[in-house]
């Protein structure tokens, strides 16, 4: 995958200068920041659909009650509607223009989602141990995403865990150690906003990183979410078991 975007160097350049200076997509809205976040993100091949959005402290969607505020898409069909489309996704981000956007997994990419704790502590190792991490995001709600490449179905397909008790956003709450977003999961995309005052999920490391192998990150992230697991877990890393979906 080109770090280009098919040559789109000016944004490329773009995104850098608000990684490095800590900027957050919020401050960017005026200057058009969100739709390019965007576009950048369908451009190095994460497939993309519209998402409810915060309502003051509520969720946009007319459920009562939304276990997810502003976490979930807003089709039943988002699996089939997520696209790369760039015209597609001006017209969402256009016609939408406080919609979130969530990125569904298993196609081109997973996502391992962790604590931030933990997350902020494996991205330090990796990066000093000369890891090739790929994007990166934080939730201002406690977690970090590591975007890497998909599994797909590998044939050992036992080894990988396969599960539905905690690979879905909406069960964030109930495990909080690692999750491995893959097949029928999804996750938002920066930029987005959450519910409270300045709440975001915002790119640590931007698209323009290459995808890598989760494989590369699994161990340094297990080891991670053990460690900050609390006084109850054990040391062993088998503490806080892989979901994978």
């Amino acid at each position: 995958m080109s770090a280009e975007y098919g040559g789109r160097t000016g944004l490329q350049g773009k995104l850098t200068q608000w990684l490095r200076a800590g900027r957050r997509p919020k401050e960017t809205a005026g200057d058009g920041g969100r739709e390019d976040l965007l576009l950048a993100a369908a451009g190095a091949g994460l497939p993309l659909a519209p998402a409810a959005h915060p309502a003051g402290y509520r969720c946009s969607c007319d459920r009562v009650g939304c276990p997810t505020p502003a976490r979930h898409p807003v089709s039943f069909a988002w699996q089939t509607q997520s696209t790369t489309d760039r015209a597609q996704i001006e017209r969402w981000a256009r016609h939408q223009p406080q919609a979130n956007f969530i990125t569904a997994t298993g196609m081109v990419h997973d996502v391992l989602d962790v604590p931030l704790d933990a997350g902020r502590s494996a991205l330090e190792r990796l990066l000093a141990g000369g890891v090739e991490v790929g994007p990166v995001a934080e939730s201002d709600d406690g977690r970090m995403l590591f975007f890497t490449l998909t599994r797909g179905t590998p044939e050992d397909e036992d080894e990988w865990w396969p599960c539905e008790l905690d690979c879905h956003p909406e069960t964030m709450d109930e495990h909080p150690g690692l999750r491995w977003h893959c097949r029928g999961s999804y996750v938002l995309v920066p930029p987005a906003r959450l519910p409270g005052e300045d709440q975001t999920v915002h790119w640590v490391r931007g698209p323009e990183h290459p995808l890598p192998d989760p494989l590369t990150l699994l161990e340094t992230l297990t080891e991670a979410c053990a460690r900050y697991a609390g006084e109850d877990a054990d040391h062993a890393g088998s503490a806080w078991p892989v979901r994978r979906h």
